[in-house]
C-alpha cells in the first residue's frame, strides 16, 4: 500500500472506528457495568467479527452475502431481541451483567459469553457489512499482491477499532466510579439497561 493511499485510508477507517455506533456503544455500556479489564473479552469477539467482515469485504464475498438479506433480517432480529433481553434484566438490577446492591455480591459472567456478545453484535449489522463493502475495496491495488495488503489493511482496522473501543470501555467506567461513590447502584444499571436496550432496537430497526 503506497504512502498517498495511506494517508487516506487511516483517516477514513479512523472516523469510521470512532463514530458511537452498536459496537461502541456496547462498550461503553459494559465498561460502567462490568469494568474496562473484563469487558476486554468482549472486545476480542467484536474484534474478531469485524476482522471478519473487513476480510469477506476485500475478498468480495460479501457482495454475495448481501444478496441474501432475509438471512441479515432474521439474525438481526433475534441478536436484538437477544441484546434488548439483557438490558431489561440490567434495568431491574438483574442478570449476569448487573450491578449487585448488595456490597458482598459480585457480577459473574464468562468472558466466552462476552466474546459471543460482542461478536454477534460485529457481524449482525448488515449496515456495517454494506459500509466495509463500500469503503474497502477502493483502497486494493490489484497490481499487487493481495495478501500483503490484507494485512496491512486489517491490521490498521483493528487496531484503531481496538483503540476505540478502550477509550469508549475507559469512559464508562470512568462514569461508573463517579456514580458508584454517590452510592447510586441502580441508577448505573438502568443507564446500562436503557443503552442495551437501545441497542438492540437499534440493531433490529438499522
Amino acid at each position: 500500500m503506497q504512502a498517498e493511499t495511506l494517508a487516506a485510508f487511516i483517516p477514513t477507517f479512523f472516523f469510521v472506528s470512532v463514530t458511537p455506533g452498536f459496537c461502541m456503544t456496547l462498550a461503553l455500556t459494559l465498561g460502567m457495568s462490568i469494568g474496562l479489564k473484563r469487558s476486554l473479552p468482549m472486545m476480542w469477539g467484536e474484534l474478531l467479527g469485524v476482522g471478519l467482515v473487513a476480510t469477506l469485504g476485500i475478498l468480495g464475498i460479501a457482495a454475495v452475502a448481501l444478496q441474501f438479506p432475509t438471512v441479515f433480517l432474521v439474525f438481526k432480529i433475534l441478536g436484538g431481541l437477544y441484546l434488548a433481553w439483557i438490558g431489561l434484566e440490567m434495568w431491574r438490577s438483574r442478570g449476569s451483567l448487573a450491578i449487585p446492591e448488595t456490597p458482598d455480591a459480585t457480577i459473574s459472567i464468562q468472558p466466552w459469553d462476552l466474546a459471543m456478545r460482542g461478536f454477534i453484535t460485529a457481524v449482525s449489522n448488515p449496515k456495517g457489512w454494506a459500509f466495509l463493502l463500500s469503503l474497502l475495496p477502493p483502497f486494493i491495488d490489484h497490481s499487487r499482491p493481495l495478501g500483503w495488503q490484507l494485512v496491512m489493511m486489517l491490521s490498521i482496522v483493528l487496531s484503531m477499532e481496538f483503540g476505540c473501543l478502550l477509550a469508549y470501555a475507559s469512559g464508562g467506567q470512568a462514569l461508573r466510579h463517579l456514580l458508584l461513590k454517590q452510592g447510586n447502584v441502580r441508577m448505573i444499571n438502568r443507564i446500562t439497561g436503557t443503552l442495551m436496550i437501545a441497542i438492540g432496537i437499534w440493531l433490529i430497526l438499522g
